[in-house]
């Protein structure tokens, strides 16, 4: 087997924890990446590595628990919670994602303007009907087979940091030496940088894609029950951590070229992305914003269905409607419509006047103010016998999980107090 064969397959088999990793370092991350990077240098690059343990901890969990119920989070809420609980979460939960995806859509629609000079007006709804085209009408599985060789564009960052002089032994210095810095710039850069890792939205997505590829398997093995056993549980575990690896990878490298570009040209914080891009120029040179361009485009397309999506399985699951993108739009028409409205609704956002790098840096924050209630829930059920049988949290799992839920409490809490 040749290496691009080798490729072809490691790219086909790649499931919901490599997906996840992908969509994590959507255009609202990269911004909020650069952005640190930016203003603080390598002080910004510890949170790369503190946040990798937490983000696949609950990550995990939220896989794990789709795998081992047969239910999506939401369905989980509702059987086994107060109907408050399964509200405020539900509807939270679709409000904050809604302005992500508009947030990522401004993104793409800044870029393509750039590159085509036609207005980002035209370009919002366009891209919008491409992407519902794929996901709704088409195969989204194979729409996103075909994106995550997009995603390979974030390597050019990783390639940049060896093109320009890096102090390496700083860099690892700082990135094992945490940086504490207590003003309202730090806080809110804090805040987002949660809110863009550890991203709420990927719980509900992940673990109903789990639900989804057990169906699958079940239907092609002609299985009427599927067992859950260690080593299926183990590839989980395991699938996860590659797909956060690798989101992390990118993001202490994406911090390491703002850091040094920052120096090299004198910027103090990124206002727009044509500063975002020189980033990328010690390698590319004056291709450096046509690369920069196709990576946000791409990370773009690759997350606005999961976060479609994922509003679409929260609603769905309130409401009790068919739902699964492995179903067609007459098999689940509410899911697919709540994922139609949910796009238009990012769309008409971008209506107001939007500055997109702020807009970007702010969807993340949103996040962050809903992260701890919803790790304390993941946590909760994935701790119930009840619910999970013999499959509950390890102690370390838990240790971690409430680390993350502790960081994540703190972090809201610090942003209240400096910032509102």
């Amino acid at each position: 087997m040749n290496l691009w064969e080798k490729s072809r397959k490691i790219a086909k088999s790649a499931g919901p924890g490599i997906i996840t990793g992908a969509a994590d370092n959507d255009p609202s991350g990269i911004l909020t990446y650069l952005q640190s990077g930016f203003v603080y240098g390598f002080k910004a690059l510890w949170l790369a590595i503190f946040y990798l343990p937490l983000m696949y901890a609950v990550q995990e969990m939220a896989g794990r628990i789709g795998f081992v119920t047969d239910k999506g989070l939401v369905k989980v809420i509702k059987e086994h919670y107060p109907r408050w609980i399964l509200y405020t979460v539900g509807f939270t939960s679709a409000f904050v994602i809604m302005v992500s995806i508009g947030a990522d859509l401004l993104a793409i629609g800044v870029i393509a303007e750039k590159f085509s000079d036609i207005t980002r007006f035209f370009w919002l709804p366009a891209v919008s009907v491409f992407i519902l085209f794929f996901t709704v009408f088409l195969s989204y599985p194979k729409f996103a087979g075909a994106l995550k060789w997009l995603t390979l564009s974030l390597l050019f960052y990783v390639a940049t940091a060896f093109c320009v002089h890096v102090d390496w032994l700083s860099a690892l210095k700082a990135t094992v030496s945490p940086s504490l810095i207590f003003n309202k710039e730090y806080v809110i850069l804090f805040a987002a940088f949660l809110g863009t890792t550890i991203s709420p939205y990927l719980f509900f997505w992940q673990a109903d894609e789990e639900v989804e590829e057990r169906d699958e398997e079940k239907k092609e093995k002609h299985l009427k029950r599927f067992l859950v056993t260690k080593n299926e549980l183990k590839h989980l575990k395991k699938e996860t951590f590659l797909g956060m690896f690798f989101s992390q990878v990118i993001t202490w490298f994406v911090i390491v070229v703002a850091g040094q570009t920052a120096v090299v040209y004198g910027i103090r914080e990124i206002t727009n992305f044509d500063q975002a891009s020189l980033v990328l120029q010690p390698l590319l040179g004056n291709f450096a914003f046509i690369i920069f361009g196709l990576g946000i485009i791409g990370a773009g397309l690759l997350a606005v269905p999961v976060l479609a999506g994922s509003v679409g399985y929260v609603l769905s699951e309130v409401f009790n409607w068919e739902e699964g993108i492995n179903k067609t739009f007459r098999e689940a028409r509410g899911f697919y419509l709540v994922i139609i409205i949910a796009t238009f609704i990012g769309v008409a956002f971008n209506f107001l006047g939007l500055d997109p790098v702020q807009i970007l840096i702010d969807a993340a924050v949103l996040f962050a103010f809903i992260t701890p209630p919803l790790i304390y829930l993941v946590i909760h059920i994935a701790n119930n016998k009840k619910i999970m049988r013999d499959k509950t949290n390890s102690p370390l799992s838990n240790f971690l999980g409430w680390s993350a839920f502790v960081v994540s409490a703190l972090a809201v809490i610090t942003y209240v107090i400096f910032v509102l």
